[in-house]
């Protein structure tokens, strides 16, 4: 039987190599019969063992965590559901009975369709599929109150009365100048009521202050919108998230001492905070081998933070650093950056797509069963 590998020969494994041209190492090695003699098999205790999930802060729309030990099908998985896959709320149906402004009707309706919308979980996963009418099968759904949400829009503008001589300020002019989406009121039908009326409110735009049209005395818009529930593969707008992102932790390897002026002009290859200066102690220049000897009091360059760094490779560009560090990432630490926009808190998506790739991988052992029978 081959011998086990070594610490150090794992730890090598798991770095991808960046080059000043190249990035190597780039395919994972850890499944059975790569390495002669080596049991790569995969096992949930194994799986258990190596996973981690480090949080590196965690707002209600911003999200930063790091996923340790998985493969990169499975990052790339979450990150998909979390684009395309979560079913949102959105506005599809804008009838427009009244708008005398200066934006076109179709453009009017396509702002409307891009404010996000938040509503309670519950709510959502209440309401059932919306079937719109295709070329195959022109039969769609009849709007109810449990695939349909309705809001209205209803606004004009007036001149102010109380205005001050020679004001110019339209916001002080008039009243309604600028329709904002906080205009935009729910209007329940049927088990809506109860349905969407818990602590988290109504149907609401997320942010009340986007600006939707700009009007003038005389001008007004009354329409009806209709939400139905979709998922960012169907359009963007259904989309949850405005990032969902996932990037390998760098790693920065000083092989051979910097000093002095390169261990300055070193660190300013990086973003600040991820390689700082240090005095050589008495003890390492003492040491025989270290590469500090009769260097004490000198600055060297450390590497302090790898997380902060974007892999520029500004370093692997200066002459004076050949051959004294090597840069890479670690090939199964994820991290990942979740930015919601609004319906759902940031780590709350991050659950809910755990759960619908849960869903598929039994849908899929549903099918593999079906296929032996």
């Amino acid at each position: 039987m081959a011998p086990q590998p070594s610490q150090e020969e794992l730890k090598r494994r798991r770095i991808v190599g960046v080059n000043a041209e190249t990035v190597t190492h780039v395919t994972s090695t850890d499944f059975p019969g790569h390495y002669p003699g080596e049991d790569n098999t995969w096992s949930i205790e194994k799986f258990k063992k190596n996973f981690q999930v480090q949080f590196h802060h965690n707002e209600t729309f911003d999200s930063c965590f790091s996923l340790i030990g998985i493969d990169a099908s499975i990052a790339n998985a979450f990150r998909r559901i979390l684009i395309a896959e979560i079913p949102t709320l959105a506005i599809e149906f804008v009838f427009i009975h009244n708008n005398t402004s200066i934006i076109q009707d179709e453009v009017l309706a396509h702002r409307l369709g891009l404010v996000p919308l938040k509503a309670n979980k519950k709510g959502i996963n209440w309401m059932s599929w919306f079937k719109k009418e295709t070329e195959e099968d022109p039969e769609s759904s009849t709007p109810t109150d449990d695939n349909t949400v309705v809001l209205k829009l209803e606004v004009e503008c007036t001149r102010n009365d109380a205005a001050k001589k020679g004001e110019i300020d339209p916001l002080k002019l008039y009243h309604g100048a600028h329709v904002y989406a906080s205009s935009i009121n729910f209007h329940p039908a049927g088990r809506q009521e109860t349905i969407f009326s818990d602590s988290e409110g109504p149907v609401a735009p997320v942010n009340p202050d986007i600006l939707l049209a700009k009007l003038r005395p005389g001008q007004g818009i009354d329409l009806e919108m209709h939400c139905i529930k979709g998922i960012g593969a169907d359009h963007a707008k259904f989309s949850p998230v405005a990032t969902a992102s996932y990037r390998l932790l760098p790693t920065i390897t000083i092989t051979q001492p910097i000093l002095g002026k390169e261990a300055r002009k070193f660190a300013r290859c990086f973003p600040k905070g991820v390689v700082e200066l240090e005095e050589v102690t008495a003890e390492e220049a003492s040491r025989e081998g270290s590469g500090y000897e009769g260097q004490e009091g000198s600055k060297k360059a450390v590497v302090r933070d790898p997380f902060k760094d974007t892999v520029s490779r500004e370093c692997l560009r200066h002459e004076e650093f050949a051959g004294k560090v090597k840069l890479g990432r670690i090939r199964d630490h994820f991290i990942f950056s979740v930015e919601s926009t609004g319906q759902f808190d940031s780590d709350d998506l991050f659950l809910e797509s755990v759960k619908l790739l849960k869903v598929k991988c039994d849908r899929l052992k549903r099918s593999l069963a079906d296929m032996i029978r």
